[in-house]
């Protein structure tokens, strides 16, 4: 199939399409990752993006059940140098061909992404189009400039469990380090707010010997009380943290009277929630070699990233907050604790482990918090 990608500035790129016939439509951004697409296919946060991937060659160790971090991938559409049309390795059970046909996302293929990323980090990122069965460009481009920006809109009510479940489904593939518990322990109980939750989040906590409850992302903070958590966490996710009054309200209400953790949009609703203001960053973070510094430490920690969007810390009042992690690339706000109260965040996933256990230490950290809370 031949393919096109429009951009909302008119510019165009044509290549050859791979995965579902038709047409999708999103914020495009790029990811630097060298591995795990099929995790970033699968991450929920990437909901309303088409995600341009600039390791050169994707799809050549195929996709597997176990690797799913949803039960279905949540990019709108996918951009490659080179698609690998079969796979090689003892894990794979489909080529990543077929997975995405299977969901419907197209992928546009043999294009020049070096130049595209170039282009979106000079001008920031932008609404495109992707189509393999329109030809005029002119057609794309108008309706690249007609999608509804990511600025002011909601996506976590929109990927977000609809019912509360508990998630009892460990990772065999996990190293026994992070297996292995020295001592029994108590079991605790943590509910996870679901803003677009990725599974291995749930499995690490799994791993700290949490019991662990997903509500939907509008649940209320009455309701999340009445579930006797000895712990509260809120989930990465996909749109603007700024729309999310309710989940901004709820953890307001829930501040002081639980052990708080969030990560990505959950650190973003915190920053907002304890009176913070966010901003959107020109072309996001969206790979897995982030160099973040621990404040207090020095020490430096490899992140994986997925978000467009930072707390702007000279909004937080330092009375209160204690700012405790910083980008390096950019000296964005990684992470934040507040001072009297059970609550902190960090920005990235530690969960996705590019370091590749540097950042472990945040769940172990949550689970000693709710300890002492239980005391």
């Amino acid at each position: 199939m031949q393919a096109i990608l429009a951009l909302e500035d008119g510019r165009i790129f044509r290549g050859e399409g791979y995965g579902a016939k038709g047409e999708c439509y999103g914020e495009v951004v790029f990811n630097t990752s060298l591995t795990g697409y099929q995790e970033i296919f699968t991450d929920p946060s990437y909901a309303g993006q088409i995600v341009i991937l600039t390791n050169p060659q994707v799809g050549n160790y195929g996709t597997n059940n176990a690797d799913n971090e949803a039960n279905k991938p949540f990019i709108e559409g996918l951009v490659t140098r080179e698609f690998s049309p079969v796979s090689s390795n003892w894990r794979s059970e489909q080529v990543a061909d077929e997975y995405l046909e299977r969901f419907q996302i197209p992928v546009i293929s043999e294009i020049d992404t070096r130049a595209l990323v170039r282009h979106l980090r000079k001008h920031g990122v932008m609404r495109g189009v992707i189509s393999t069965i329109e030809s005029n460009p002119d057609v794309l481009v108008a309706k690249a400039r007609s999608l509804r920006k990511m600025d002011g809109t909601d996506l976590a009510k929109v990927v977000s469990t609809k019912s509360i479940y508990e998630w009892n489904e460990a990772h065999d593939l996990l190293p026994s380090e992070v297996k292995q518990v020295v001592e029994p322990r108590t079991k605790l109980h943590v509910v996870a707010y679901d803003y677009g939750i990725k599974r291995n989040i749930l499995r690490m906590l799994m791993q700290e010997d949490c019991r662990v409850t997903v509500v939907p992302a509008e649940t209320s903070a009455e309701d999340v009380l009445a579930l006797n958590p000895d712990g509260i966490f809120l989930s990465n996710g996909p749109g603007d943290p700024d729309p999310l009054d309710y989940a901004q309200d709820g953890i307001r209400k829930l501040a002081g009277k639980k052990p708080i953790f969030g990560i990505c949009l959950g650190h973003q609703l915190i920053g907002l929630a304890l009176g913070g203001k966010t901003f959107k960053l020109k072309f996001g973070h969206h790979g897995g070699n982030h160099p973040v510094k621990q404040l207090n430490t020095g020490k430096v920690e490899i992140t994986s990233q997925n978000h467009n969007y930072a707390v702007d810390p000279d909004s937080l009042n330092t009375n209160d907050v204690e700012l405790t992690h910083i980008n390096l690339n950019d000296h964005t706000l990684e992470g934040l604790r507040h001072k009297s109260m059970p609550i902190f965040s960090v920005q990235y996933h530690p969960e996705a482990a590019p370091g590749p256990h540097d950042s472990n230490y945040l769940f172990k950290d949550f689970r000693k918090l709710m300890e002492e809370w239980k005391g």
